[in-house]
Parts: structure tokens; C-alpha cells; sequence
């Protein structure tokens, strides 16, 4: 402690605290450097020899310079080291400041927590969760204790930097390492804009359910929902044995598989920062879950930066979760996080410094301890240890435990498009892609008259796939708007290859899509509908010259639309085979804009024009009568300026299905009677439907790689099994009627004979499970 000039400034308090200091500050480590000013008056009861008692004391003399006040060195000269020169001075202070930042920087190797090799994956949830996540004092550590007591869920908070991180992943990793799939499982939902969880999904943690990266609060509400499904099902199987908790039901059932669920919600106020319905429904299952989960084993874990603000968790619901992990936080954080009587949390000042509390706040709970730290590289070879280990017990044990060992979680990336690769419908769909003309397998029950399916994206719900349906109905026409050209490009050619297969499940070699490509000349998407093209090449009638996919630049659209407009009269009389119009960029089509004169055309079935009709007019009798005899047309078009310019008003009401990108709320407001596109991100799509009034937010598919479209278009060698991705579709037979349980509980089991009927084609778990919809978990061997 440097003081210059005492005691300019000095209170009678600041004099007793710096007696007090020099009196025990030894002891303590703390010692006072001091300079006095003897031309200052002393303080009133101050004596000099209250601080010259407890110190070496220099006295300074004008003709002798320095002397030591002790009587017997008082005759002899001092000879002080000279002060160093400027230069030397500024740099031995910043090389002092950067040593300072490195010996306030404590680390706990994360080895001090993990579970030693003979201990892996031998610990048991049934009493609850008991795992270390860091050092308290010199040699004890510090655990999280859940599922006794009070102790069931967590509240964490600290602000940037402050080690909140780095404590979630240390708690993942170490309850990977001493659990099994079998005794936790995770849902690990993200709301910031990073990809904290994203490692997870990419080394597939056998204990996650879920992971959810840049997660939209559509995902984090569903989640909940699954969550609260959970509970009842849980409570259903509860009642059956007699039983009233986890614990209870465990030893009742040793046969049956039930792990304790740790869900994980990083900065999880993003729930509540809208005053809507998602915000109501949110605070309504995170307090059902906080107050219910603790019979059934279901814990909840909630981080933030900060848990002040208008919009957050009820305080009659935060006042449930009794542990609290408190880390460098603001004064008002401080209070938050613990209790407005414990303010300890403001005094922490260094990164993964923390405060661990089980008493919902209170001071006597307060338990500080050091986070462990854990590096990238050490947490990928542990959980690439976890992935081996969960591999080698997928051949072991029962089968329950074999299909949570190998189950892959359900990723949500909020962060990039949605893949198409992965959508298992179109996947058992492409499967018939490999087979030539007239030796397809056994398709699923696509014909003329049923509706045909695209699917659009995936929601940002754990709904799956967005399906859309194209029946015949006037209106049934999709328009898609939006500047997201990367997007709508991933929408129409997904679309187009879904419904071209669906048209080679009946094994027809009829056109089902003419494509109007709007593309620039060398563009992404130029190339796109080539390659497409050229993957159903092998489709096309060679005797009749006829081709599933024809595509057309808008020099060639008056040929095109003349050839379907000629088809939708032909169908007056005779139904025929869906048939699908692409507009891909419909403001680079001037022969489909609607002229002044058109808009007294009538055209159409018993229409009185007197001259043919042109291009445009042609194309309104397409949108207008074309869906109820199976023509149905899909435009992109780049703005709701532009779709008013090329269709106005009343062709515009021939799309009751539209997809909606980014927009201002104007213009959404205009064509889906909701601001909502005004507030969509990157990646993101509405799709409205007329016929029903509903809206749906979801992320549309990227474009399908080109290497994915040869793969699918290589004949398979003959020994090979049909797989399309993951998945082909499998002809089965079951017994009538199902033996299917009531409840979807695991311990409700019910065997049946599946016969696959060709045995050169692999079936999996969720090629069988489209089939039984009440199955909530299926294993195939």
C-alpha cells in the first residue's frame, strides 16, 4: 500500500484503518510503503510513534541526505540506489502490468474432476447427480449435487468473459465421462449468436437428445413441450408400478432403461423478449418443469449474462431453482443471482472465480470455488473417448441400451440452411432414383389423384421437414418472395427433385415440371437447374422424346406456357398426370406480365375473346384454372413491388400459398396480413397458407450439392443394399390388427414380425418408424 504526502487527506477513520493495517497487515501479507509531509500539521490524537513502531523509518536530513531513525545506525551515511531512468521505468511497469494479468489468470486442470479410467461411465443417477466442476480452497473440490432435496435445478450467471462458458462445457463433458447415455441425457438449447454446442453435434454425444445451435424460440418452446410430454409419460409409468419418483421406479424396474434429463438453456431470457404468445407459453412449461420435474428426474439448468431487464423468467419461478452459480457479475446481477442480502458475488473479480450457492441465495450457503478449465483440444479427445466408448457398447448389452448408444441427436443449426441430404422422407423418396425404367422397388402410395408433397425446409420446431401438399383445389399455386436468391433457389430445386421422383414412384416418363429459368448467364443457379437436368436425363422417353423436366430460358417461354396452356384445355375433358410450372425469377419473364389491356380478357373455359389469346393471358388462365385440373405453377420473384408489377392483385389472389423471406413489415403485412417476415433473420422463411390461415416459420434448404445428385444418380453394384442417405424406403408387412401400446412408455414392449419383402434393400429404424406413428422408438436388427 503506497501513501505519498501523509496525512494530506486523511480522516480520523482513514487514520485508524492505516493503523490497523500497519499493526496486522504483515501477518497478512500486506505492508505499507509511506512518505510524510512534516509540513503538514498531524491529525488531533495522532502520534507519529503509532505507525514508526511497526516500521523502518528514513529520515530525511538536507546536509545528510537519508538516515535510518534507529539510534544505533543514526551516525552512519545511507546510499539509496538511484531511481531508474525513464525508459527503464516504463518498461519494467509494462512488463510488471503484463505479469500482473498472468498471475491473476487461475487454472484447475480439468483432470482434477475427471473421473479416473477404471471409473468411466461407472456412476449411477438414480439418487441424482453428483459431479465435480471445480476447486474449493487448496485441496477440496466442489460438486453439483442435483435431485436431493431442494437441490434440482441451476441458475447460472455471469457476465463476458467471467468463465460461464467454460463451466458448461466442463459440466457436459465430466457427466459424459461418469454417466452413461442410459443414466443422463441432455437437451442443450443455445441462444446466442455463436456455436457453443455445435462440437456436440459434430462428435455426436450419445446423451444428447437435442442440440440446438443459434436456436430460434419456435425450437426452445417445442423442446418444453417434448419435456412436459416427458413428465406425463413418466408420471403414466409411475402410477402403473406404485411408485413416486425416479428412484422409486428404477429399482421397481430395473429392466427398464429411464435416465435422469438435464436440460441446458444458455441465455435463456431470449424466451421472454417479446411480450407474446411464445413468451407466455415459455414462462407457463419452464414453471410446470422447475415445479414438477423433481419426482420424474428432470432438471433444468438456466445461464445468462445478465438477469436483469423488462423481460424475464417470473420471480415466483426463479424463486424455485435453489442452486445458484454466481460468477463476475454487475451490482444489480449480484443481488439476482443470489438474494438482495448477499452481495458477494460483486466481489469477484477474475475469470472462472465463482460462487457456488444451495440455499437459494442465502449468505450461509455462499461456497466459493475455482471453475476448471478446459481447453478445445482436451475437450475433443474426451468426448471423442465418449464416442468410441459408446460405439463399442452398440454391439453390447440390451437392446435398449444398444439404441441410445447409437441414437444421433436431433441438431438444429439455427446458424446455416437447412440440408436436404438429411430430410429421411425425400431420402425414401430419391431411393427409387437409382433403378432404371420399369424395375423400380415397390414405391410409396403416390398416384394421380392423391396429393403430391414438397418439402420446403425444415421447421424451427421439432416438427421435421415442412410439407407442403399440392391437391386439386383452385388457389393451389405457390409464390415465393423475398431478395434471399440463395434461399428460393434451395426451395425450388428440393422441390423439383422431390416431385420428380414422386412422378418416377408410378413410373410415368410424362413431363411433370417445365422450368422457366430466369438465371444470369455463368450463375450459381444457371448451373443448378443444369445439373438438375442432367440427373433426370436418364429418366427421359428416348422413343417419344418425352422428358420428366424440361427447362426453359425466357426466350423459350412463349413455346412453354403455349404447350401447358394447351395441356389445361386438353384436361377439361380428361385428367391427367400432375403438372408442375417453375418460375424461377419472374421479373426477367416480360412475356408473363399482365398488360392494362389484359385485365378485360376473359379467356379461359366458354371465354368469348375474339383473337387468340398471348403469353400473358395464357398464363393468367393457368394460375387461375390450372390447380383444379393438376397444372400448378411456383414462382420466385424478388419483391412484393415486383409481384404486383408482373401479376397484380387478382392473380396475386391465385397464390394462397406463399414463402416469405426477410421483408419489411409492410410488405409482409400486405401479403400474408402479418408484420412477421419484417422480423425474420437470415435463414429464415414463413410459409403461409391461404386455404388454412396459418403461418410457419422455418429454414429453407440449400441448393442439393452436385456431388449428392451423382451419388444418387450412380446405379448401386448388385450386392450393395438400395440406401438413398440414411434411409430407403421399405415395403413392410404387419400383422392387423397392430399390437401397438397405448402409451408410447419404453417399458409398454410389443415384438412383431416385420417381412421385408426384397432382401437387397437395408431397412432402418426410421424407415419403419413413418410407418407406425405411434412407435416413439424403434430398433432394427
Amino acid at each position: 500500500l503506497v501513501i505519498a504526502n501523509f496525512p494530506a487527506n486523511f480522516t480520523d477513520l482513514a487514520l485508524r484503518r492505516l493503523i490497523s493495517i500497519a499493526e496486522g497487515g504483515r501477518r497478512c501479507g500486506v505492508v505499507i510503503l509511506l512518505s510524510v509531509d512534516e509540513s503538514l500539521e498531524n491529525l488531533r490524537g495522532f502520534s507519529p510513534s503509532d505507525l514508526e513502531k511497526n516500521a523502518t523509518v528514513l529520515q530525511w536530513n538536507t546536509d545528510r541526505g537519508f538516515r535510518l531513525a534507529d539510534p544505533d545506525f543514526a551516525a552512519w551515511p545511507l546510499k539509496l540506489d538511484a531511481p531508474p531512468s525513464a525508459d527503464d521505468f516504463g518498461q519494467i511497469v509494462r512488463m510488471a502490468g503484463q505479469h500482473a494479468r498472468d498471475v491473476r489468470r487461475v487454472e484447475v486442470p480439468f483432470e482434477r474432476v475427471a473421473p479416473a479410467t477404471d471409473q468411466f461411465w461407472m456412476s449411477d443417477s438414480r439418487k441424482g447427480i453428483d459431479i465435480p466442476v471445480g476447486r474449493a480452497g487448496a485441496t477440496k473440490l466442489q460438486f453439483l449435487r442435483l435431485g436431493k432435496g431442494t437441490s434440482q435445478h441451476v441458475l447460472v450467471a455471469g457476465k463476458t468473459g467471467s468463465g460461464k462458458s467454460t463451466l458448461l462445457h466442463a459440466l457436459i463433458t465430466n457427466l459424459a465421462l461418469h454417466y452413461r447415455p442410459t443414466e443422463v441425457e441432455f437437451y442443450l438449447i443455445d441462444f446466442k449468436k455463436g456455436v457453443e454446442f455445435k462440437v456436440y453435434a459434430e462428435q455426436q454425444l450419445p446423451h444428447a437428445r437435442v442440440i440446438a445451435i443459434e436456436s430460434d424460440r419456435e425450437f426452445g418452446v417445442s423442446v418444453l413441450e417434448r419435456l412436459d410430454a416427458l413428465l406425463r409419460d413418466r408420471g403414466e409409468q409411475f402410477r402403473e408400478v406404485g411408485v413416486q419418483d425416479i428412484e422409486g421406479f428404477r429399482n421397481a424396474r430395473p429392466d427398464v432403461v429411464m435416465p435422469r434429463t438435464l436440460l441446458l438453456v444458455d441465455e435463456f431470457q431470449e424466451f421472454f423478449i417479446e411480450d407474446d404468445a411464445l413468451s407466455q407459453q415459455a414462462s407457463l412449461l419452464l414453471d410446470r418443469l422447475i415445479r414438477q420435474g423433481r419426482a420424474f428426474g428432470v432438471h433444468i439448468l438456466l445461464g445468462s449474462q445478465t438477469l436483469a431487464g423488462a423481460y424475464s423468467l417470473a420471480r415466483s419461478t426463479l424463486g424455485q431453482v435453489a442452486v445458484r452459480i454466481a460468477l463476475q457479475c454487475s451490482d444489480t446481477d449480484a443481488h439476482l443471482i443470489l438474494s438482495e442480502e448477499n452481495t458477494a458475488a460483486r466481489l469477484l473479480t477474475r475469470p472462472g472465480e465463482a460462487i457456488y450457492n444451495d440455499a437459494n441465495g442465502l449468505i450461509e450457503g455462499n461456497h466459493p470455488f475455482q471453475i476448471v478449465w478446459l481447453g478445445e483440444q482436451e475437450r475433443l479427445r474426451h468426448l471423442l473417448e465418449i464416442r468410441r466408448s459408446a460405439e463399442s457398447l452398440g454391439g453390447r448389452g440390451s437392446a435398449a441400451i444398444q439404441q441410445m448408444s447409437r441414437s444421433l441427436p436431433l441438431v438444429f443449426e439455427g446458424n446455416i440452411p437447412a440440408d436436404p441430404t438429411a430430410n429421411r422422407r425425400l431420402n425414401r423418396v430419391l431411393s427409387k432414383c437409382q433403378h432404371p425404367i420399369g424395375a423400380f422397388p415397390p414405391g410409396p402410395p403416390t398416384s394421380i389423384d392423391s396429393p403430391w408433397s414438397c418439402w420446403l425446409g425444415d421447421s424451427v420446431s421439432m416438427g421435421g421437414p415442412v410439407e407442403l401438399n399440392f391437391g386439386l383445389r383452385e388457389g393451389g399455386n405457390l409464390l415465393i418472395v423475398g431478395r434471399d436468391e440463395q434461399a428460393a433457389l434451395g426451395i425450388m430445386t428440393t422441390s423439383a427433385l422431390a416431385l420428380c421422383a414422386q412422378a418416377r414412384s408410378i413410373q410415368t416418363t410424362s413431363q411433370v415440371i417445365s422450368v422457366l429459368d430466369g438465371s444470369l448467364p455463368n450463375s450459381e443457379s444457371l448451373q443448378a437447374w443444369k445439373h438438375h437436368r442432367q440427373f433426370w436425363h436418364a429418366s427421359d422417353d428416348s422413343a417419344t422424346g418425352s422428358q420428366i423436366m424440361n427447362v426453359s430460358t425466357p426466350r423459350e417461354t412463349a413455346a412453354a406456357i403455349t404447350q401447358l396452356s394447351a395441356e389445361l384445355h386438353r384436361r377439361t375433358d380428361e385428367p391427367g398426370l400432375p403438372l408442375f410450372l417453375f418460375i424461377y425469377d419472374l421479373a426477367r419473364f416480360r412475356d408473363l406480365r399482365k398488360s392494362e389491356d389484359d385485365f378485360g380478357y376473359s379467356g379461359g373455359f366458354g371465354g368469348a375473346a375474339d383473337k387468340p389469346a398471348n403469353c400473358a393471358q395464357q398464363f393468367s388462365e393457368l394460375l387461375r384454372d390450372g390447380p383444379a385440373v393438376g397444372i400448378f405453377t411456383i414462382a420466385w420473384v424478388d419483391s412484393y413491388q415486383s409481384a404486383q408489377r408482373w401479376l397484380g392483385r387478382e392473380q396475386l389472389n391465385r397464390f394462397e400459398q406463399r414463402v416469405l423471406f426477410a421483408m419489411n413489415a409492410n410488405d409482409s403485412s400486405s401479403l400474408v396480413d402479418s408484420p412477421l417476415a419484417g422480423r425474420l433473420g437470415e435463414n429464415r422463411a414463413l410459409l403461409y397458407r391461404g386455404d388454412l390461415g396459418t403461418l410457419e416459420k422455418f429454414r429453407p434448404f440449400s441448393p442439393p450439392a452436385v456431388d449428392w445428385l451423382k451419388k444418387l444418380s450412380s446405379p448401386p453394384a448388385a450386392s450393395e443394399p438400395v440406401v438413398a442417405h440414411e434411409a430407403s424406403y421399405v415395403p413392410i408387412t404387419l400383422p392387423a390388427p397392430l399390437p401397438i401400446p397405448s402409451t408410447t412408455s419404453p417399458a409398454a414392449e410389443s415384438n412383431f414380425e416385420l417381412n421385408i419383402q426384397d432382401p437387397n434393400v437395408a431397412a432402418s429404424a426410421a424407415d419403419i418408424s413413418d410407418e407406425l406413428p405411434n412407435i416413439d422408438e424403434l430398433t432394427v436388427q
